[in-house]
């Protein structure tokens, strides 16, 4: 069993890219309403909602449990990528490294990809790998394009 790894995977969206990126990086505080079955609050720490180096924590259900995730964000604009360093929470219980990244790549005038990568580093041999939490964030990224294309509609 592998100590660390990267899992990627592509979810197409039919909202645009910039729409996309925009509720990521600085609307997040509209997840619960949006997604609620997913996410149950976001809570912001340190910064703005979309500033470079805030720190915010998430509230959210997991293969039916609740569990908490703190977070540093990191912000790169012209790849319209949001980085979310793992800094606390259930997932870091269990794993040293957990950063979970969301890239929306345009694909066309009414759709596009958010490319999702989960870059970890488990604490010890008996650790999991974190597949249940890749599956996660998949859904919950298919899950907001239901809400950006409303929001805009």
């Amino acid at each position: 069993m592998a100590m660390s790894g990267t899992y990627v995977a592509e979810v197409p969206l039919k909202g645009s890219a910039e729409k996309h990126y925009k509720r990521w990086k600085s609307e997040n505080h509209l997840f619960p309403d949006a997604v609620g079955h997913h996410i149950q609050g976001v809570n912001l720490h340190h910064g703005d909602w979309d500033s470079h180096g805030s720190v915010r924590s998430w509230n959210y259900t997991c293969d039916g449990k609740q569990e908490l995730f703190k977070e540093k964000r990191e912000l790169d604009d012209a790849n319209m990528a949001v980085t979310l360093r793992g800094a606390g929470g259930h997932v870091m219980d269990q794993l040293k490294l957990y950063d979970v990244i969301f890239q929306f790549i345009p694909k066309s005038r009414e759709g596009c990809v958010c490319k999702v990568t989960i870059i970890w580093e488990k604490k010890n041999e008996d650790s999991p790998e974190p597949i249940n939490y890749m599956k996660f964030v998949k859904s919950l990224a298919a899950d907001m394009d239901g809400h950006v294309l409303k929001s805009c509609a």
